[in-house]
């Protein structure tokens, strides 16, 4: 039967679709089909698709309903999949060790069920976890045609980021010189060179910094990745004046690395700046931060500021896109 369906790249597919399923705009009736290279997603109103997003109609099979995990809970689950660890995040550990029983019973592609056991904490950004079903923390996770290998135990990883991440990368030109300052395992540097960047990232969590670089090789880009594992205040010097543009994914204290944003930047830049800001005023302490360090050397123009996701009650995490022109 002819349905509307988003066409997308076999490469774009999984992360088209998470973005989809968080617009509950998926529709369990058709399965999602692969034909001639693309993907075609069912969606249940097309009106409602992102304008980015293309919309075909297509004669979709109708879909075998998998047994899913709430069918089998007679509840539905809140979790998240990273390659095939399923992330729970329950205060009872009974509860996890239900929802990870019927996880592991039903089709869901899993090898490993783990629940969130501390907060984000750190200078390395980690978190504990209890293993509840399967073995094993490691997995490969794949976003927007990339593939990055990782352990959720000793890296930080975000799969709910993808799209931000993706906004970013496509503004990369090939032959800029980008610079990401708290790379992680390369979510944001692997991509960029995949765009023919000359990327340079770093990290102070050297296992972040070595899964990097097995990163860079999976995905055919090491010859235009330097990663290098360290403080990147202790780096700027070898980079200064270098960047057009520069990533600074740690909100909270990125601030305190602006200076050395500024000294990496060459006459043009580009800075994507992160931050945890109230709802009351969630760009102006940014921008702010940003022009302190800046000018008078630069002009500062902010290109674009929005808003990325709610982070806790009243407050959300941001992002300014600042361009820094030299005087």
């Amino acid at each position: 039967m002819s349905v509307p369906c988003v066409r997308v790249s076999t490469d774009e597919g999984e992360a088209t679709r998470r973005r989809l399923a968080e617009e509950d705009l998926l529709v369990d009736e058709y399965a999602i089909t692969a034909s001639d290279g693309d993907l075609y997603i069912p969606v249940s109103d097309p009106d409602a698709v992102p304008d980015d997003l293309t919309i075909v109609e297509f004669d979709a099979p109708e879909r075998e309903t998998p047994t899913t995990p709430a069918e089998l809970l007679g509840f539905e689950p809140t979790y998240e999949r990273l390659g095939d660890v399923v992330i729970l995040d329950e205060d009872s550990p009974e509860r996890a060790r239900e929802i990870a029983e019927a996880v592991m019973e039903s089709d869901v592609r899993a090898k490993t069920v783990v629940n969130r056991a501390s907060k984000v904490k750190g200078t390395e950004r980690v978190r504990d976890w209890d293993v509840v079903a399967g073995d094993g923390t490691e997995t490969v996770h794949t976003e927007y045609g990339c593939e990055f290998e990782l352990d959720l135990a000793t890296v930080y990883f975000s799969p709910r980021l993808a799209t931000e991440r993706h906004r970013v990368v496509e503004q990369v030109q090939a032959g800029e010189h980008a610079f990401d300052m708290f790379a992680g395992v390369g979510p944001y540097a692997v991509p960029m060179a995949k765009q023919g960047a000359e990327v340079v990232a770093t990290d102070i969590n050297e296992d972040a910094i070595e899964y990097l670089r097995r990163n860079a090789e999976r995905n055919d880009v090491s010859e235009r990745v330097t990663a290098i594992a360290g403080d990147v205040r202790e780096t700027a010097d070898e980079y200064e004046d270098w960047a057009d543009r520069i990533v600074m994914n740690l909100p909270h204290t990125a601030d305190e690395f602006l200076d050395t944003a500024v000294a990496l930047a060459g006459d043009d830049c580009v800075i994507h700046f992160y931050d945890f800001q109230h709802e009351d005023d969630r760009f102006g302490p940014c921008e702010a931060a940003i022009r302190d360090a800046a000018e008078p050397a630069y002009d500062v123009t902010v290109k674009d500021e929005h808003t990325v996701r709610s982070y806790a009650p009243h407050e959300f995490n941001v992002v300014v896109d600042a361009r820094l022109t030299r005087r």
